[in-house]
């Protein structure tokens, strides 16, 4: 059976209603949400079709309905409409981004703090990640005193220095040409492939100065691996007290549990950087426990690599509408000051 207008206008105003309430949905409450001259009785007809169809739920035998998982998954793909911010939401964002942010932390601590301020939800944020991005350029130069300055370059436009020591016997000529050898081979490499492509460097001529060519891999590596990211930062756990249903201390546990498995929102998060969007909804989460629970995520870039992700995580009676609105918008501000943070410290 299709839902034709009747019922899909019901439907909707069952969903924002428990939305806005959390109390069961009756036919006299709908009745007066719909622009339709329908009687209570036709309206109970078609709740229990809609009932029927697997779109709405009675808790109790004398309760009214409350929407199922497939009518929250319904409601996102076809109901609601994609909205923009007002202005005042908007400023309300753009005022955690005002202050001087000169560290990817400090953007991430903003973000985090955003996020759940503004959708009043609990906030999820990953950290960069730099495994996702390929090497561009590698430079040595000399700086006396049988020291180099190595400078990596990579394809988000990242940049990362240190300090490594030389043999006395490299000038600069020499690190000039190492550095170009470096580039050619190594450019268009990712992390992974980085210890096969180091191997293929050491060859021939440059046997002689394994030793260097394998402190120069660990820096390089190190500093690729500095920020890889695993951490997720939270903001706004609390949030969730201000949901009636999370009064009962059980669900209320169990929602905290689920907080506390940082590799399976870790794991969650980082496939998610594979997707521009998504709105997962209780069951279609792998993880059973998070099954009372929605999670909205979208990522971010530094200039034109997408390198990390973020959302948030609340009950699956959650104001998509609105959420989905903060998230797109808060896409694009994140990734506009993470590029010029990152164009910041490459000026320094």
């Amino acid at each position: 059976m299709a839902l034709d207008r009747r019922k899909l206008m019901i439907l909707k105003a069952i969903i924002d209603d428990y939305i806005a309430t959390a109390m069961p949905i009756g036919s006299r409450t709908v009745s007066k949400k719909i622009d339709l001259d329908l009687s209570s009785a036709t309206i109970r007809n078609e709740m229990y079709d809609l009932e029927e169809m697997g779109y709405l739920d009675q808790p109790h035998t004398s309760a009214g309905r409350v929407p199922s998982q497939k009518a929250y998954r319904y409601y996102v793909d076809q109901i609601i409409k994609k909205t923009t911010l007002s202005a005042e939401e908007a400023q309300q964002i753009n005022s955690y981004f005002m202050q001087q942010l000169n560290e990817v932390e400090e953007v991430i601590a903003a973000t985090a703090k955003a996020l759940s301020d503004v959708t009043n939800y609990t906030s999820l944020v990953l950290k960069p990640q730099l495994h996702k991005i390929n090497i561009e350029h590698v430079q040595l130069v000399y700086i006396g005193h049988g020291n180099a300055l190595l400078v990596i370059v990579t394809d988000a436009g990242l940049v990362k220095d240190t300090i490594i020591e030389v043999p006395e016997s490299m000038d600069a000529n020499m690190l000039f040409s190492i550095s170009q050898m470096l580039t050619k081979k190594l450019h268009g490499c990712s992390i992974s492939e980085l210890k096969s492509r180091f191997d293929s460097v050491v060859e021939g001529e440059m046997q002689r100065h394994r030793q260097f060519f394998s402190t120069l891999f660990n820096a390089i590596e190190e500093e690729l691996n500095t920020d890889k990211g695993k951490d997720v930062v939270y903001s706004g756990a609390k949030n969730i007290f201000n949901y009636p249903e999370y009064n009962d201390i059980e669900k209320a546990k169990s929602f905290f549990k689920v907080l506390e498995k940082k590799d399976s929102l870790y794991n969650m998060l980082q496939n998610a950087t594979n997707v521009e969007f998504t709105v997962k909804i209780g069951n279609e989460i792998e993880d059973e426990d998070f099954k009372d629970c929605s999670i909205v995520t979208a990522t971010y870039k530094v200039g034109d690599k997408t390198v990390g992700s973020f959302g948030v995580i609340g009950p699956v009676r959650m104001e998509y509408n609105k959420v989905i609105s903060v998230i797109n918008y808060m896409g694009k501000s994140l990734s506009e000051i993470m590029t010029q943070v990152n164009n910041y410290k490459n000026l320094k």
